[in-house]
């Protein structure tokens, strides 16, 4: 378990090498009661602090960036088909998963979202995603919800993702995208994220 704690953050940590120019780039950090960090740029938890490297820069190798790439593709079958089954676009559902959590399988949120596309435990429950960490059912699991927001919205994706992020009872309540710092933030992640995977198809 310490093995994984301690690859998250390393995970977490190379967010702010890869994060793409245009969208926000700022780093929170999170320490939580076991002493694990956790990073985020759209932080969900108000524990989450404004995180400032030591020092004037940073050097990224090769390798570090390569094995970001590969981590990035490497549910690529996976994602293509839970998106044709349930028809929702590839390109969103992989945007989604980066937004969430970086393609980290077994990623964890402090209040408590797990695995690639971060389902609550009632959420992976009601698409019977039991084995919440194992990419192909956390992506079933995932998918099918985004299937179901986006019926729900008469197909809006940008309602579907503040459904997806906030809750559809936030949604509901503000009658629109909620006023959320996150949420807001959180939609301009994925749109973006979105529009970078569509060009590369």
């Amino acid at each position: 378990m310490v093995g994984k704690a301690a690859l998250l953050v390393a995970a977490g940590g190379l967010l702010m090498f890869s994060f793409p120019r245009g969208a926000a780039a700022e780093i929170y950090m999170y320490r939580d009661q076991h002493g694990v960090l956790h990073f985020s740029n759209a932080p969900a938890d108000p524990g989450y602090q404004r995180w400032a490297p030591s020092g004037t820069g940073f050097r990224v190798s090769r390798r570090t960036l390569e094995h970001d790439s590969a981590r990035r593709k490497a549910f690529d079958p996976l994602i293509a088909d839970a998106a044709q089954r349930h028809r929702v676009e590839p390109a969103l559902v992989k945007a989604v998963i980066r937004a969430e959590s970086d393609f980290v399988p077994y990623a964890r949120s402090p209040k408590g979202a797990l695995g690639l596309m971060q389902l609550m435990p009632a959420t992976a429950r009601m698409h019977n995603v039991w084995s919440v960490f194992e990419p192909k059912d956390n992506i079933e699991g995932g998918v099918r919800h985004l299937r179901l927001l986006l019926d729900q919205y008469n197909g809006n994706v940008r309602l579907a993702l503040a459904a997806y992020n906030a809750g559809d009872g936030a949604v509901e309540r503000h009658g629109g995208i909620p006023p959320y710092p996150e949420t807001i933030e959180y939609l301009q992640r994925v749109l973006h994220f979105r529009e970078q995977y569509l060009r590369e198809q």
